[in-house]
């Protein structure tokens, strides 16, 4: 291979909402490029990107999808990322190692918002990006009017480089602004420049100098120069765009109709021409790709192939991969391009390319891995929360040993996801960022694993506690010939503050209860405490063994234990047991325009609201803080994206358990057929 090639290559990532035309628009950079020859067709299940069962039979991107081709001298690497909010950790993690990313988004205004959370992220990473304004034949708006509300989102200044030429409100062409040429499109064919339109001659003089004025703010020559209205060459403006870009200063804006390649070819020599090499990000990340010594990779995703295994997609950041070697003690068990699903094997890769290896068992995503001793600490990609639940359990008895091996392959495959086993409820809950997510997740689990899953909704972890004190007596008395059982105790039951658990006291004297048996007086409480006279595990309780009885030959432990059980199922029952659910501390963000909507969200499901303030961090949004019934958490962030564009999030942790309002509890009660309140 080419020493050369890491300088010669482009790591692109294709961002932006659902359904904007991110796989659309990779199948016309690989068509126009040659990499392919025909364009696939999402509806035909034939694209290189979406190229799994799970994005095929839904018709949307579900993980990275990676693709290579080449254009004038440059190796292009694309990451199809999702665009689901629910699949952003996918998305996320792909960045991390992308050199520039294009936003790929339709031309409606009110969906602008919906980029938001993609923007923020690129540029607290300082990751250099374009805008890509796709189906513009479907533009109901003027340019400009989408252009200002791109520019509400985006906190670095806009740089449209084209501008639309309409016939009868159909986009026909553009005006490219840097070096003033007009084009008209052709199907299946390049632009054909064209005089430039004397109705349009104004307005592509007025766009120009925004153009020209956004770009000098970093550029006192330039700036210069546009005061003493010299005309600057289209070298210079090329300079200056692919400095400002490199820096994630601004934001160049291009336009097209990716089915039909309108728009394409201009997008690619804008990505030959001003996005900047992969040692500008190595660079940034505080690394040398041209110094000799380790290689450094970072991985940005895990697969799981029915054919080769485990595959982990990495970025080098230093040095060069050869087939065989060892990375953090593990032998690459190939190096490979990937162009969809299809592995084309290579000896040797260099630094800033994107690469797959083979059988790195135990690296997970975002690890860092070296040939050497070099083990530099790099960002990983944002770990999200996860915010909605189902329990699962395998369809077939028979498959339960098999479940923890195949949803540890599944968090690997995917780190947003997260599994527990229950420690009250005893369920098997499966965590994501909701329900399409976790949907693709059992289909995972059914298809390449041969796990089909049943679920249901996850339990609420009640628990429950006492109001009143009391004094309670056990006798066990047992007795079947021979040596028989006999344990008798007195207990003290009262309550405690909330929080403070269990406390265990003994107040023997004169030997009454002998202290070999005094433990097990302990744990025959403590095992009656794990089901109360509600059904549900009991805590904030005191229990003091205060006098007792024993028999020299008949009484042990376990007759102890058992006479304990015995005055704690007389004694609790007498002492007002109340029902107790847990309350999270949930820290909403939503935009500003929302926070009324959201508000209403939240006293709708019992919510108790500390506050609202304007974000620190997330310029025009609210950040609301919360206390929220666990119990009415399952469906909220479906409600929340529901009523905020998809954009809201919440962030939340367990904080304390409270009394349940009487009419639940006695729904509660019944639904856990208890009869005893």
């Amino acid at each position: 291979m080419n020493q050369s090639i890491g300088a010669n290559t482009r790591n692109v990532a294709l961002v932006g909402p659902y359904s904007s035309g991110k796989t659309s628009l990779l199948e016309s950079l690989l068509f126009v490029t040659g990499a392919i020859t025909r364009k696939g067709k999402i509806s035909d299940r034939n694209t290189v990107g979406d190229s799994s069962t799970q994005a095929r039979d839904r018709q949307m991107s579900v993980e990275v999808s990676v693709a290579h081709s080449q254009y004038q001298d440059l190796n292009f690497t694309f990451l199809d990322c999702p665009g689901s909010i629910e699949f952003a950790s996918e998305t996320y993690n792909a960045l991390v190692g992308a050199g520039a990313a294009i936003i790929v988004c339709e031309p409606v205004v009110d969906r602008v918002l919906t980029l938001a959370p993609l923007l923020k992220f690129l540029d607290d990473w300082e990751i250099p990006h374009l805008i890509f304004i796709n189906k513009m034949d479907r533009c109901n708006s003027h340019f400009n009017e989408v252009l200002q509300a791109l520019k509400s989102v985006s906190s670095r200044p806009l740089v449209p480089q084209q501008y639309p030429i309409r016939q009868n409100n159909e986009i026909i062409g553009f005006i490219d602004l840097i070096n003033e040429q007009a084009y008209h499109y052709h199907a299946n064919s390049p632009a054909d420049p064209v005089a430039l339109p004397d109705h349009l001659k104004e307005e592509e003089q007025i766009a120009r100098q925004e153009m020209l004025e956004t770009i000098a703010e970093f550029d006192d020559h330039l700036l210069e120069e546009l005061l003493e209205d010299i005309n600057p060459s289209r070298e210079e403006i090329l300079q200056d765009l692919k400095q400002e870009l490199g820096a994630d200063q601004i934001v160049p804006v291009f336009f097209g109709m990716a089915e039909r390649d309108y728009g394409v070819r201009h997008l690619l020599t804008a990505l030959v021409e001003e996005t900047p090499a992969p040692t500008i990000t190595a660079n940034r990340r505080g690394l040398d790709p041209s110094a000799d010594g380790d290689a450094v990779v970072q991985i940005l995703k895990t697969y799981f192939t029915p054919q080769g295994g485990r595959l982990s997609l990495g970025r080098i950041w230093q040095g060069t991969l050869n087939d065989g070697m060892a990375l953090n003690g593990v032998r690459i068990g190939g190096i490979y391009r990937l162009m969809g699903q299809q592995q084309q094997p290579l000896q040797q890769a260099q630094a800033g390319e994107i690469i797959a290896l083979g059988r790195l068992e135990g690296i997970g995503t975002g690890d860092v891995v070296s040939s050497g001793s070099q083990k530099p600490d790099l960002p990983r990609g944002l770990q999200l929360k996860p915010v909605f639940a189902l329990a699962i359990a395998a369809a077939n008895r028979k498959d339960e040993v098999k479940l923890s091996s195949a949803l540890t392959k599944l968090i690997e495959e995917d780190p947003s996801l997260y599994w527990e086993q229950h420690g009250d409820t005893k369920e098997v809950i499966l965590w994501g960022q909701g329900e399409i997510h976790l949907q693709v997740a059992l289909d995972r689990l059914a298809r390449k694993y041969n796990l089909p899953m049943t679920t249901h909704l996850p339990q609420v972890p009640y628990k429950e506690t006492i109001k009143a004190s009391t004094k309670s007596h056990g006798r066990y008395k047992h007795q079947t010939g021979g040596h028989g059982a006999f344990g008798d105790v007195y207990l003290d039951i009262k309550p405690l503050g909330r929080g403070e658990g269990f406390q265990f006291h003994e107040t023997i004297v004169g030997g009454v209860v002998p202290k070999q048996y005094i433990p097990g007086v302990e744990t025959g409480v403590r095992e009656y405490l794990g089901h109360g006279p509600l059904g549900f595990p009991v805590v904030d309780i005191d229990v003091t063994l205060t006098d007792g009885s024993y028999h020299s030959v008949d009484s042990s432990e376990q007759a102890f234990k058992q006479a304990a059980r015995l005055a704690m199922t007389e004694g609790l029952p007498k002492c007002h047991p109340v029902l107790l659910e847990p309350i999270l501390s949930v820290t909403v963000l939503a935009p500003s325009e929302y926070t009324a909507k959201v508000l209403q969200l939240i006293s709708g499901k019992r919510g108790q609201i500390q506050g609202f303030e304007a974000s620190a961090e997330w310029k025009g949004w609210d950040q609301i803080t919360t206390y929220l019934p666990q119990a009415e958490m399952h469906d909220f962030i479906v409600e929340l994206r529901s009523l905020t564009m998809g954009v809201g999030f919440f962030q939340w942790d367990e904080d304390h358990l409270q009394e349940v309002p009487d009419k639940l509890r006695d729904a509660v009660l019944a639904m856990q057929g208890n009869g005893n309140k």
